[in-house]
């Protein structure tokens, strides 16, 4: 919508056009389960204005299409089913569709009009669909600036952060808030997020470079688009999601991989198979990182780390030569294994560094990962 300069009435045309058919929130949910994902963040409503669930405060909505359905309904049933995944929701705080966020001199609508709407919604969304576990918002940025020539970026003033969270804070105490869109974390926010790069690598964009005293989410795509594009065939690989993932736990973060689906409702079939690829690595290597934190063994040019405790684990990421030269290992470390079949490796201590002898036909093919005790 943005992009394109499309405006409201021409994007409006879109909505008796929705219907994902082929959206079945089960198998969403169980992709999610089989890639070895923890939570999910479905997408409530995006920048232009649209909300998939069943919204009492506009009529802009998904059950109001051809499909009639709340989206965000079965996906929070679905995940109610199971023990192993838990529902969050992505939520805009800008909206190029709301009068009183974009037209307020045409409708006579005002700013705070706006924002008791946005509050509307997310009183809403932690009301009633179940357990919420995050709530991730998107948007932030436009407030410092104004595009005269189509008011895509008018906003208006503050969207009373203090009050939307202690409302979020007081209907789902146990919900974790991210809105990675601000330089540090303000009162309220429980994570520091960082978009398409790694904590303290970005140097320019939305994150600044400061790595501040807070949980980490790393939020990246599977391709190069947010949302679904059918010309964009640079999908990662298995081992490059892997090894994102990984390279995320090094840093004590979490990582929050973005899928778009079609237009019908379906995750793109080598969408699933490469996050089905992730799951199958996990469940062979999820030791290393389910649970860990933030490695103590600094990060080579062919591996990084993580640990629990005083256990640490070494993911090669590649392997140039049979030998892996490490500096920085605990002095008390006195063994080495392979964690995806246990097979004990040659430990070598040396007067500045440590070699670990991982022979050709021991190495996993995505991440060999040496467990260190």
């Amino acid at each position: 919508m943005h992009t394109d300069r499309i405006p409201v009435a021409e994007y409006e045309k879109l909505v008796p056009q929705f219907n994902p058919v082929k959206f079945n929130a089960d198998e969403w949910v169980s992709i999610a389960a089989d890639a070895g994902q923890k939570y999910i963040v479905p997408t409530t409503r995006h920048h232009d204005g649209f909300s998939l669930y069943d919204t009492a405060l506009s009529e802009y909505k998904i059950t109001n299409t051809p499909f009639k359905r709340d989206m965000f309904r079965e996906l929070a049933d679905a995940c109610a089913k199971r023990s192993d995944i838990k529902l969050g929701f992505y939520n805009s705080l800008l909206d190029w569709h709301h009068p009183a966020y974009r037209f307020r001199e045409e409708s006579g609508l005002a700013w705070s009009d706006y924002v008791a709407f946005l509050h509307g919604q997310v009183r809403e969304l932690c009301t009633n669909y179940g357990e919420i576990a995050c709530v991730w918002f998107d948007g932030d940025w436009p407030r410092h600036s104004v595009d005269e020539s189509n008011a895509y970026f008018l906003a208006g003033g503050s969207f009373e952060y203090d009050t939307l969270y202690d409302l979020i804070h007081t209907l789902q105490p146990q919900a974790v808030i991210s809105n990675n869109r601000h330089d540090e974390p303000l009162a309220g926010e429980d994570i520091q997020g960082f978009e398409q790069d790694l904590p303290g690598m970005n140097t320019a964009g939305f994150n600044a470079p400061t790595v501040y005293d807070y949980p980490i989410e790393v939020c990246m795509t599977i391709n190069d688009h947010w949302g679904y594009s059918e010309n964009d065939h640079n999908t990662k690989s298995v081992a490059h999601l892997v090894h994102l993932l990984v390279r995320s736990a090094s840093v004590g973060a979490n990582y929050l991989l973005n899928v778009g689906p079609t237009a019908l409702g379906e995750i793109v079939p080598l969408h699933a198979a490469r996050l089905r690829g992730v799951g199958e690595w996990l469940k062979v290597n999820g030791e290393s990182v389910y649970g860990t934190r933030a490695g103590a063994i600094p990060t080579t040019a062919v591996s990084v780390s993580t640990r629990k405790g005083d256990t640490h684990y070494v993911h090669v990421l590649e392997n140039t030569s049979d030998s892996i030269i490490l500096k920085g290992v605990p002095a008390g470390i006195q063994q080495a294994r392979l964690l995806h079949n246990g097979e004990m490796i040659e430990i070598e201590r040396r007067e500045n560094d440590v070699a670990l002898i991982v022979p050709e036909a021991s190495r996993d093919a995505i991440d060999t990962v040496i467990v260190l005790s």
